[in-house]
């Protein structure tokens, strides 16, 4: 069977090398993510000639000091640095992307060379997390070359909607006011910092469908977390699905949507063949203290939800993590995949999480593929007010890619000095098994709240079936305080609640290493079909941040970013720290190609066919829990010219 699924991926890959154009029309690499492209002509045979052949800088970028605190300090997002987080888009014979201030730049594939640039506005002065993670792309089927028959489409921090025409950058005013939609409408009232767009907007039929970032840890009546669709065409609000119990109202008396429920600030997903959206959902609000929602907030929190395209209505879910209060929010796009369990091939949903854990669904039904096991976890520990969940759904296939919880004998120092701080630390902790609950002492966590997985993962080469997914293994804590010694100065304020919180990374005081052993970042394969995990390696170093050769002490550093999967046979990954774009062999996760970057490549990268010369492109601007200095540069990669 095997040997038969690689005799197709190579003659796959063969097809693919003749085509002269190869597209990457969706920030996922298609409507239902995967990161994967049937390009070939970069392979593991001639990956190691790959050179640099443009570079864009856009301008957009502010530096600012590493917070992995989540924003502790005062002036909190608005001193972060930037993160220059998008994955492009090439269709139609141009490459699409959006800065971290939301303008939107035109380039040539081939050159990298403006065609035209569109500014919403929003300025370097915006107080958000500042990034931008994709734009859409909608073609009109009746008149494609038409004015704005070919659309960009994008949302931006300060909650507006936009199209604007793919040849020209022009706004299309049929769109909206003048190209323009207010997303603040229907929301209850909130500051401009609490509701932003930072993901691709998803494209179904003629219906742009987004989610929202909304800043969920600062009070329980923040903006709702409504998924709204709206007409590609004109701009027409055609549908709002707010994550509140099915027996309660969506909306309040005024007619707004209700405050404090999921958001889903992540990418979305579109399954064409069965007219699905599926939706991955956050934690209901605040984070991490959940004594205040009741039952309704609670029932799509941290869950996987298919909705029907035209009309919003609920058509399964699967929840991940029941009553979330540890922030474990559902953070990557849900990736379609046929995957072969038992000898019979099914749709399927494969979503990473969190907690390392990987869910494989029914796409149909939303039920496990593989078996799900409810275990019980902690019961003990609990502020006053909490309640927990008794037990929380385990995979028993695909096998965890994290540890599950953290105790005293963890405890790992560079020093004897050092590890034996970091056990200090872990003593006046309270730890446990993962889902331990936050405690006014601190609770250690691992994984953190960053994960396990994040936004960036997965990719999924559909026809070895194989999943290919970033890890952090990296320990936090967070720390419930009570109303009354709630600092000013504490980013989590809860309000509403008896309890703000306070977030730190995990690490010795002498070093500032994280207070486990490394790797504190691995990448690996996972067989989808058997659940077994293939391979797992480190992924970067401490290059550029520590004198050599001392660099080589750690493998596998801090990441933020994404795998992408080629029919070369090749799995390109930044994310890490160091500043390098790696590509690796996806049979056994070997390095084959190395490239130092402008700044850390916290994106995920993508690749196209052009003129039948393919492009490998990523962006290399940094992210506020990168200790490299913020960037601005689009790099792109290509084989040295090809003969006719």
């Amino acid at each position: 069977m095997r040997s038969w699924i690689v005799a197709g991926h190579m003659a796959l890959a063969v097809s693919a090398m003749a085509e002269r154009t190869i597209e990457w029309p969706a920030y996922g690499g298609a409507p239902g993510g995967g990161h994967y492209s049937r390009a070939g002509q970069i392979d593991r045979a001639n990956v190691a000639s790959l050179r640099q052949v443009w570079t864009h800088r856009s301008g957009d970028f502010r530096t600012g000091a590493q917070d992995l605190a989540e924003g502790a300090e005062p002036g909190g997002l608005a001193a972060r640095p930037t993160s220059f987080m998008a994955t492009p888009i090439m269709v139609r014979g141009m490459l699409y992307y959006c800065t971290p201030f939301n303008r939107v730049f035109a380039l040539h594939p081939a050159t990298g060379e403006e065609q035209w640039v569109f500014d919403p506005g929003v300025g370097p002065e915006a107080s958000h997390v500042t990034n931008c993670r994709g734009v859409g792309s909608w073609v009109d089927p009746s008149a494609p070359d038409a004015v704005c028959g070919h659309r960009i489409v994008f949302g931006t921090l300060d909650s507006r909607l936009f199209a604007v025409d793919g040849r020209t950058g022009e706004r299309c005013e049929d769109f909206g006011a003048g190209g323009e939609v207010d997303l603040k409408a229907g929301l209850t009232e909130h500051e401009e910092f609490e509701h932003a767009v930072t993901s691709a907007p998803a494209i179904a039929g003629d219906l742009i469908v987004t989610g929202a970032y909304v800043l969920d840890g600062r009070r329980s009546d923040v903006p709702s977390g409504v998924v709204r669709a709206y007409s590609v065409r004109t701009g027409e609000f055609v549908w709002g699905w707010n994550p509140v119990h099915p027996d309660h109202a969506q909306r309040n008396a005024d007619g707004s949507f209700v405050a404090g429920t999921a958001n889903v600030w992540s990418t979305i997903s579109v399954d064409r063949r069965r007219g699905l959206v599926i939706v991955p959902t956050g934690n209901a609000a605040p984070d991490y203290y959940g004594g205040n929602r009741d039952g309704h907030l609670d029932y799509y929190s941290s869950s996987v939800v298919a909705l029907h395209a035209q009309t919003g209505e609920v058509a399964w879910h699967y929840q991940t993590v029941h009553h979330d209060i540890w922030d474990f929010d559902v953070p990557a796009q849900p990736t379609l995949a046929d995957v072969t369990i038992g000898g019979r091939t099914r749709p399927a949903v494969v979503q990473v999480t969190k907690m390392g854990l990987t869910f494989v669904l029914d796409v149909e039904t939303g039920r496990p593929l593989h078996p799900v096991e409810e275990r019980p976890v902690p019961q003990h520990g609990a502020v006053p007010g909490e309640y927990l969940s008794p037990t929380q759904p385990f995979p028993v296939k695909p096998e965890p890619l994290h540890q599950l919880g953290i105790s005293p004998e963890d405890a790992w120092g560079f020093t004897f000095w050092d590890e034996a701080d970091c056990r200090d630390q872990l003593e006046a902790l309270t730890t446990g098994p993962i889902y331990t609950p936050p405690t006014t002492r601190g609770t250690a966590m691992y994984p953190g709240y960053l994960g396990g997985n994040n936004w960036g993962a997965p990719a999924v080469d559909p026809e070895r079936q194989v999943m290919i997914a970033n890890t952090k293994h990296f320990p936090f804590v967070v720390r419930l305080v009570e109303r009354e010694d709630c600092d000013a100065r504490v980013f989590w304020q809860q309000e509403g609640t008896p309890y703000c919180a306070t977030t730190r990374p995990l690490v010795s005081s002498s070093f500032g290493a994280p207070c486990t052993k490394p790797p504190w970042a691995t990448l690996a394969a996972v067989d989808l079909a058997a659940g077994d995990i293939l391979w797992q390696v480190p992924i970067g170093n401490l290059r550029n941040m520590v004198p050599w050769p001392f660099h080589n002490l750690v493998r596998g550093v801090l990441e933020m970013g994404g795998p992408m999967v080629t029919a070369g046979g090749l799995v390109f990954l930044a994310a890490t720290s160091d500043g390098y774009l790696r590509a690796h062999d996806i049979d056994s996760g070997q390095v084959l190609w190395e490239a130092e970057l402008p700044s850390s490549g916290n994106a995920v990268p993508m690749t196209y066919m052009y003129e039948g010369r393919q492009y490998v492109v990523i962006a290399a601007g940094g992210h506020f829990t990168s200790p490299v200095p913020a960037s601005d540069a689009l790099v792109a990669f290509s084989l040295p010219e090809l003969p006719e």
